[in-house]
């Protein structure tokens, strides 16, 4: 039996694009080049690393295929438009997920548990029904490849809801009262990027895990639940 080519984490973003993201499209697009950019300059940690860029609204939009940031050439770009729609970023998942990570084995890879990172700025605009999916998609019984989930909170985003969708209570982060919008994301980003060279760096030790950074002016959300 040949031997694994290697051991990869795919980790996926999920950019609110709804339409009350408009003031921060500058925000927005401008953290997605700060992460691309952040992972290009450290090949070693991207060698370990599949990164998936998507756009949720109404839909789910691919801003950047499943890419190997070291040849990677593109850079997301964002597009605002409609409303909230978590259900359709888990149908979305439920989908692509299993698919993407029997491609990589496909192709000679062990793979990592895969990691989202869902940022949203508003309220699931398809009241509950986005439940039955988030519930299959993290169910290891049902999703053997079932992705840990981090889930930040900005604007009118409830913490309640961001402990819902994260799929551990210390994954689910809020950004705090006050704390403008933009810098939000910015902040977002920056942890992001450092979570994901962490996670690199950790796989490359012989105590591979996921590590995840709280962005700065986010607070844990289970500690904003009353």
């Amino acid at each position: 039996m040949a031997e694994p080519r290697g051991v990869l984490l795919p980790a996926y973003v999920l950019a609110d694009e709804s339409g009350s993201m408009a003031p921060h499209r500058s925000d927005l697009a401008g953290g997605l080049v700060s992460l691309c950019e952040g992972l290009r300059a450290e090949p070693m940690i991207s060698a370990k690393l599949r990164l998936t860029v998507l756009g949720f609204s109404d839909d789910v939009q691919v801003r950047l295929p499943m890419a190997d940031m070291r040849s990677a050439t593109t850079l997301p770009e964002v597009v605002i438009r409609g409303l909230t729609d978590y259900q359709a970023v888990f149908d979305d998942l439920l989908k692509r997920i299993p698919y993407d990570v029997q491609r990589l084995r496909g192709e000679g890879y062990k793979v990592h548990r895969p990691v989202v990172f869902f940022l949203s700025d508003g309220q699931p605009t398809d009241g509950g029904s986005w439940h039955g999916p988030h519930s299959t998609l993290t169910d290891k019984g049902r999703t053997p490849t079932a992705p840990n989930i981090v889930a930040c909170g900005i604007g009118d985003a409830e913490a309640s809801t961001m402990v819902e969708v994260a799929t551990r209570k210390e994954f689910a982060f809020v950004a705090k009262s006050g704390t403008d919008v933009g810098r939000a994301v910015a902040e977002f980003f920056h942890a992001l990027t450092a979570s994901l060279v962490a996670t690199g760096q950790a796989l490359n030790s012989g105590d591979p895990q996921l590590v995840v950074n709280r962005p700065d002016q986010f607070t844990l959300a289970i500690d904003e639940v009353g």
